[in-house]
């Protein structure tokens, strides 16, 4: 399968790692990855924060950016349950608020063939072994757009269980947001905080060297909480996990080496 990567601006100015081992994983599964080079940001935190008519202007962008390579592509994967949210959810309807409705069209068969990067692994390629090998005490929280907007259920966890060695031990309140939200971190930073608090108690406790997840604006917000107290519990991107083997290792920082 051909498959056009979407690596999100975030994953692109912060965490190239996380886009790299999405490519790395799917090239070792057989498939070919193509990264198209016009893409930037999907519109999102223009669309969430009420500026609709830039927001509609990124969104063409993005359309015009993958609708390029579609015809060569069979699906497009985004390491992001809240960029692929944007695609499915909110692309199409920005571009109908504008009166474009030639973008929303587009942006409608643009997000039919948009994954997130576990629903590509577990729906469309029918794979959870993907011969991942991970030898650490390891605690996943599912971050609330994939969990709620996308509802990809527990595929990632299906695909963690599968990695050779790992000791996956459940979150406690798994399901309750990390208090991030994008601007909501900044607009109401006292509840953000407090939310971001009882999250860290929870991966605290259940003595995990590493917390997973599929966003990884998530794990800046969970990883900064977990580094202030200085836990020892390290965070890492759910493509990261699976793309290690026992022949390319993937060897954790020093804040998450000891914490068990």
């Amino acid at each position: 399968m051909r498959i056009a990567l979407f690596t999100t601006c975030l994953a692109d100015a912060v965490v190239p790692r996380v886009a790299t081992a999405t490519a790395t994983l799917l090239t070792r599964l057989g498939h070919e990855v193509v990264v198209p080079p016009e893409q930037t940001c999907c519109g999102q935190m223009h669309l969430n924060t009420g500026y609709w008519r830039l927001g509609a202007q990124v969104v063409r962008h993005h359309v015009d950016a993958f609708e390029q390579v579609l015809e060569e592509c069979d699906a497009v994967v985004a390491p992001s349950g809240s960029c692929v949210g944007s695609v499915r959810h909110q692309h199409a309807a920005a571009a109908r608020r504008q009166g474009d409705s030639a973008t929303a069209a587009r942006a409608e068969l643009l997000a039919a063939r948009t994954f997130e990067l576990s629903e590509l692994l577990v729906d469309v390629l029918g794979v959870t072994d993907v011969g991942a090998w991970f030898p650490h005490r390891v605690t996943y929280h599912p971050t609330c757009h994939s969990l709620r907007m996308l509802r990809v259920g527990d595929k990632p966890l299906q695909l963690l269980r599968a990695v050779a060695d790992i000791d996956l031990v459940e979150l406690p309140q798994a399901d309750v947001c990390c208090g991030f939200g994008g601007t909501f971190a900044l607009k109401n930073e006292g509840t953000s905080a407090a939310m971001l608090a009882d999250k860290v108690a929870a991966v605290t406790s259940t003595g995990a060297q590493v917390c997973a997840a599929g966003d990884s604006s998530c794990l800046m917000h969970i990883g900064g909480g977990l580094s202030r107290l200085q836990t020892g519990i390290g965070t890492r991107h759910l493509a990261e996990v699976l793309a290690a083997t026992r022949e390319a290792p993937l060897v954790l920082d020093a804040v998450g080496a000891g914490a068990r």
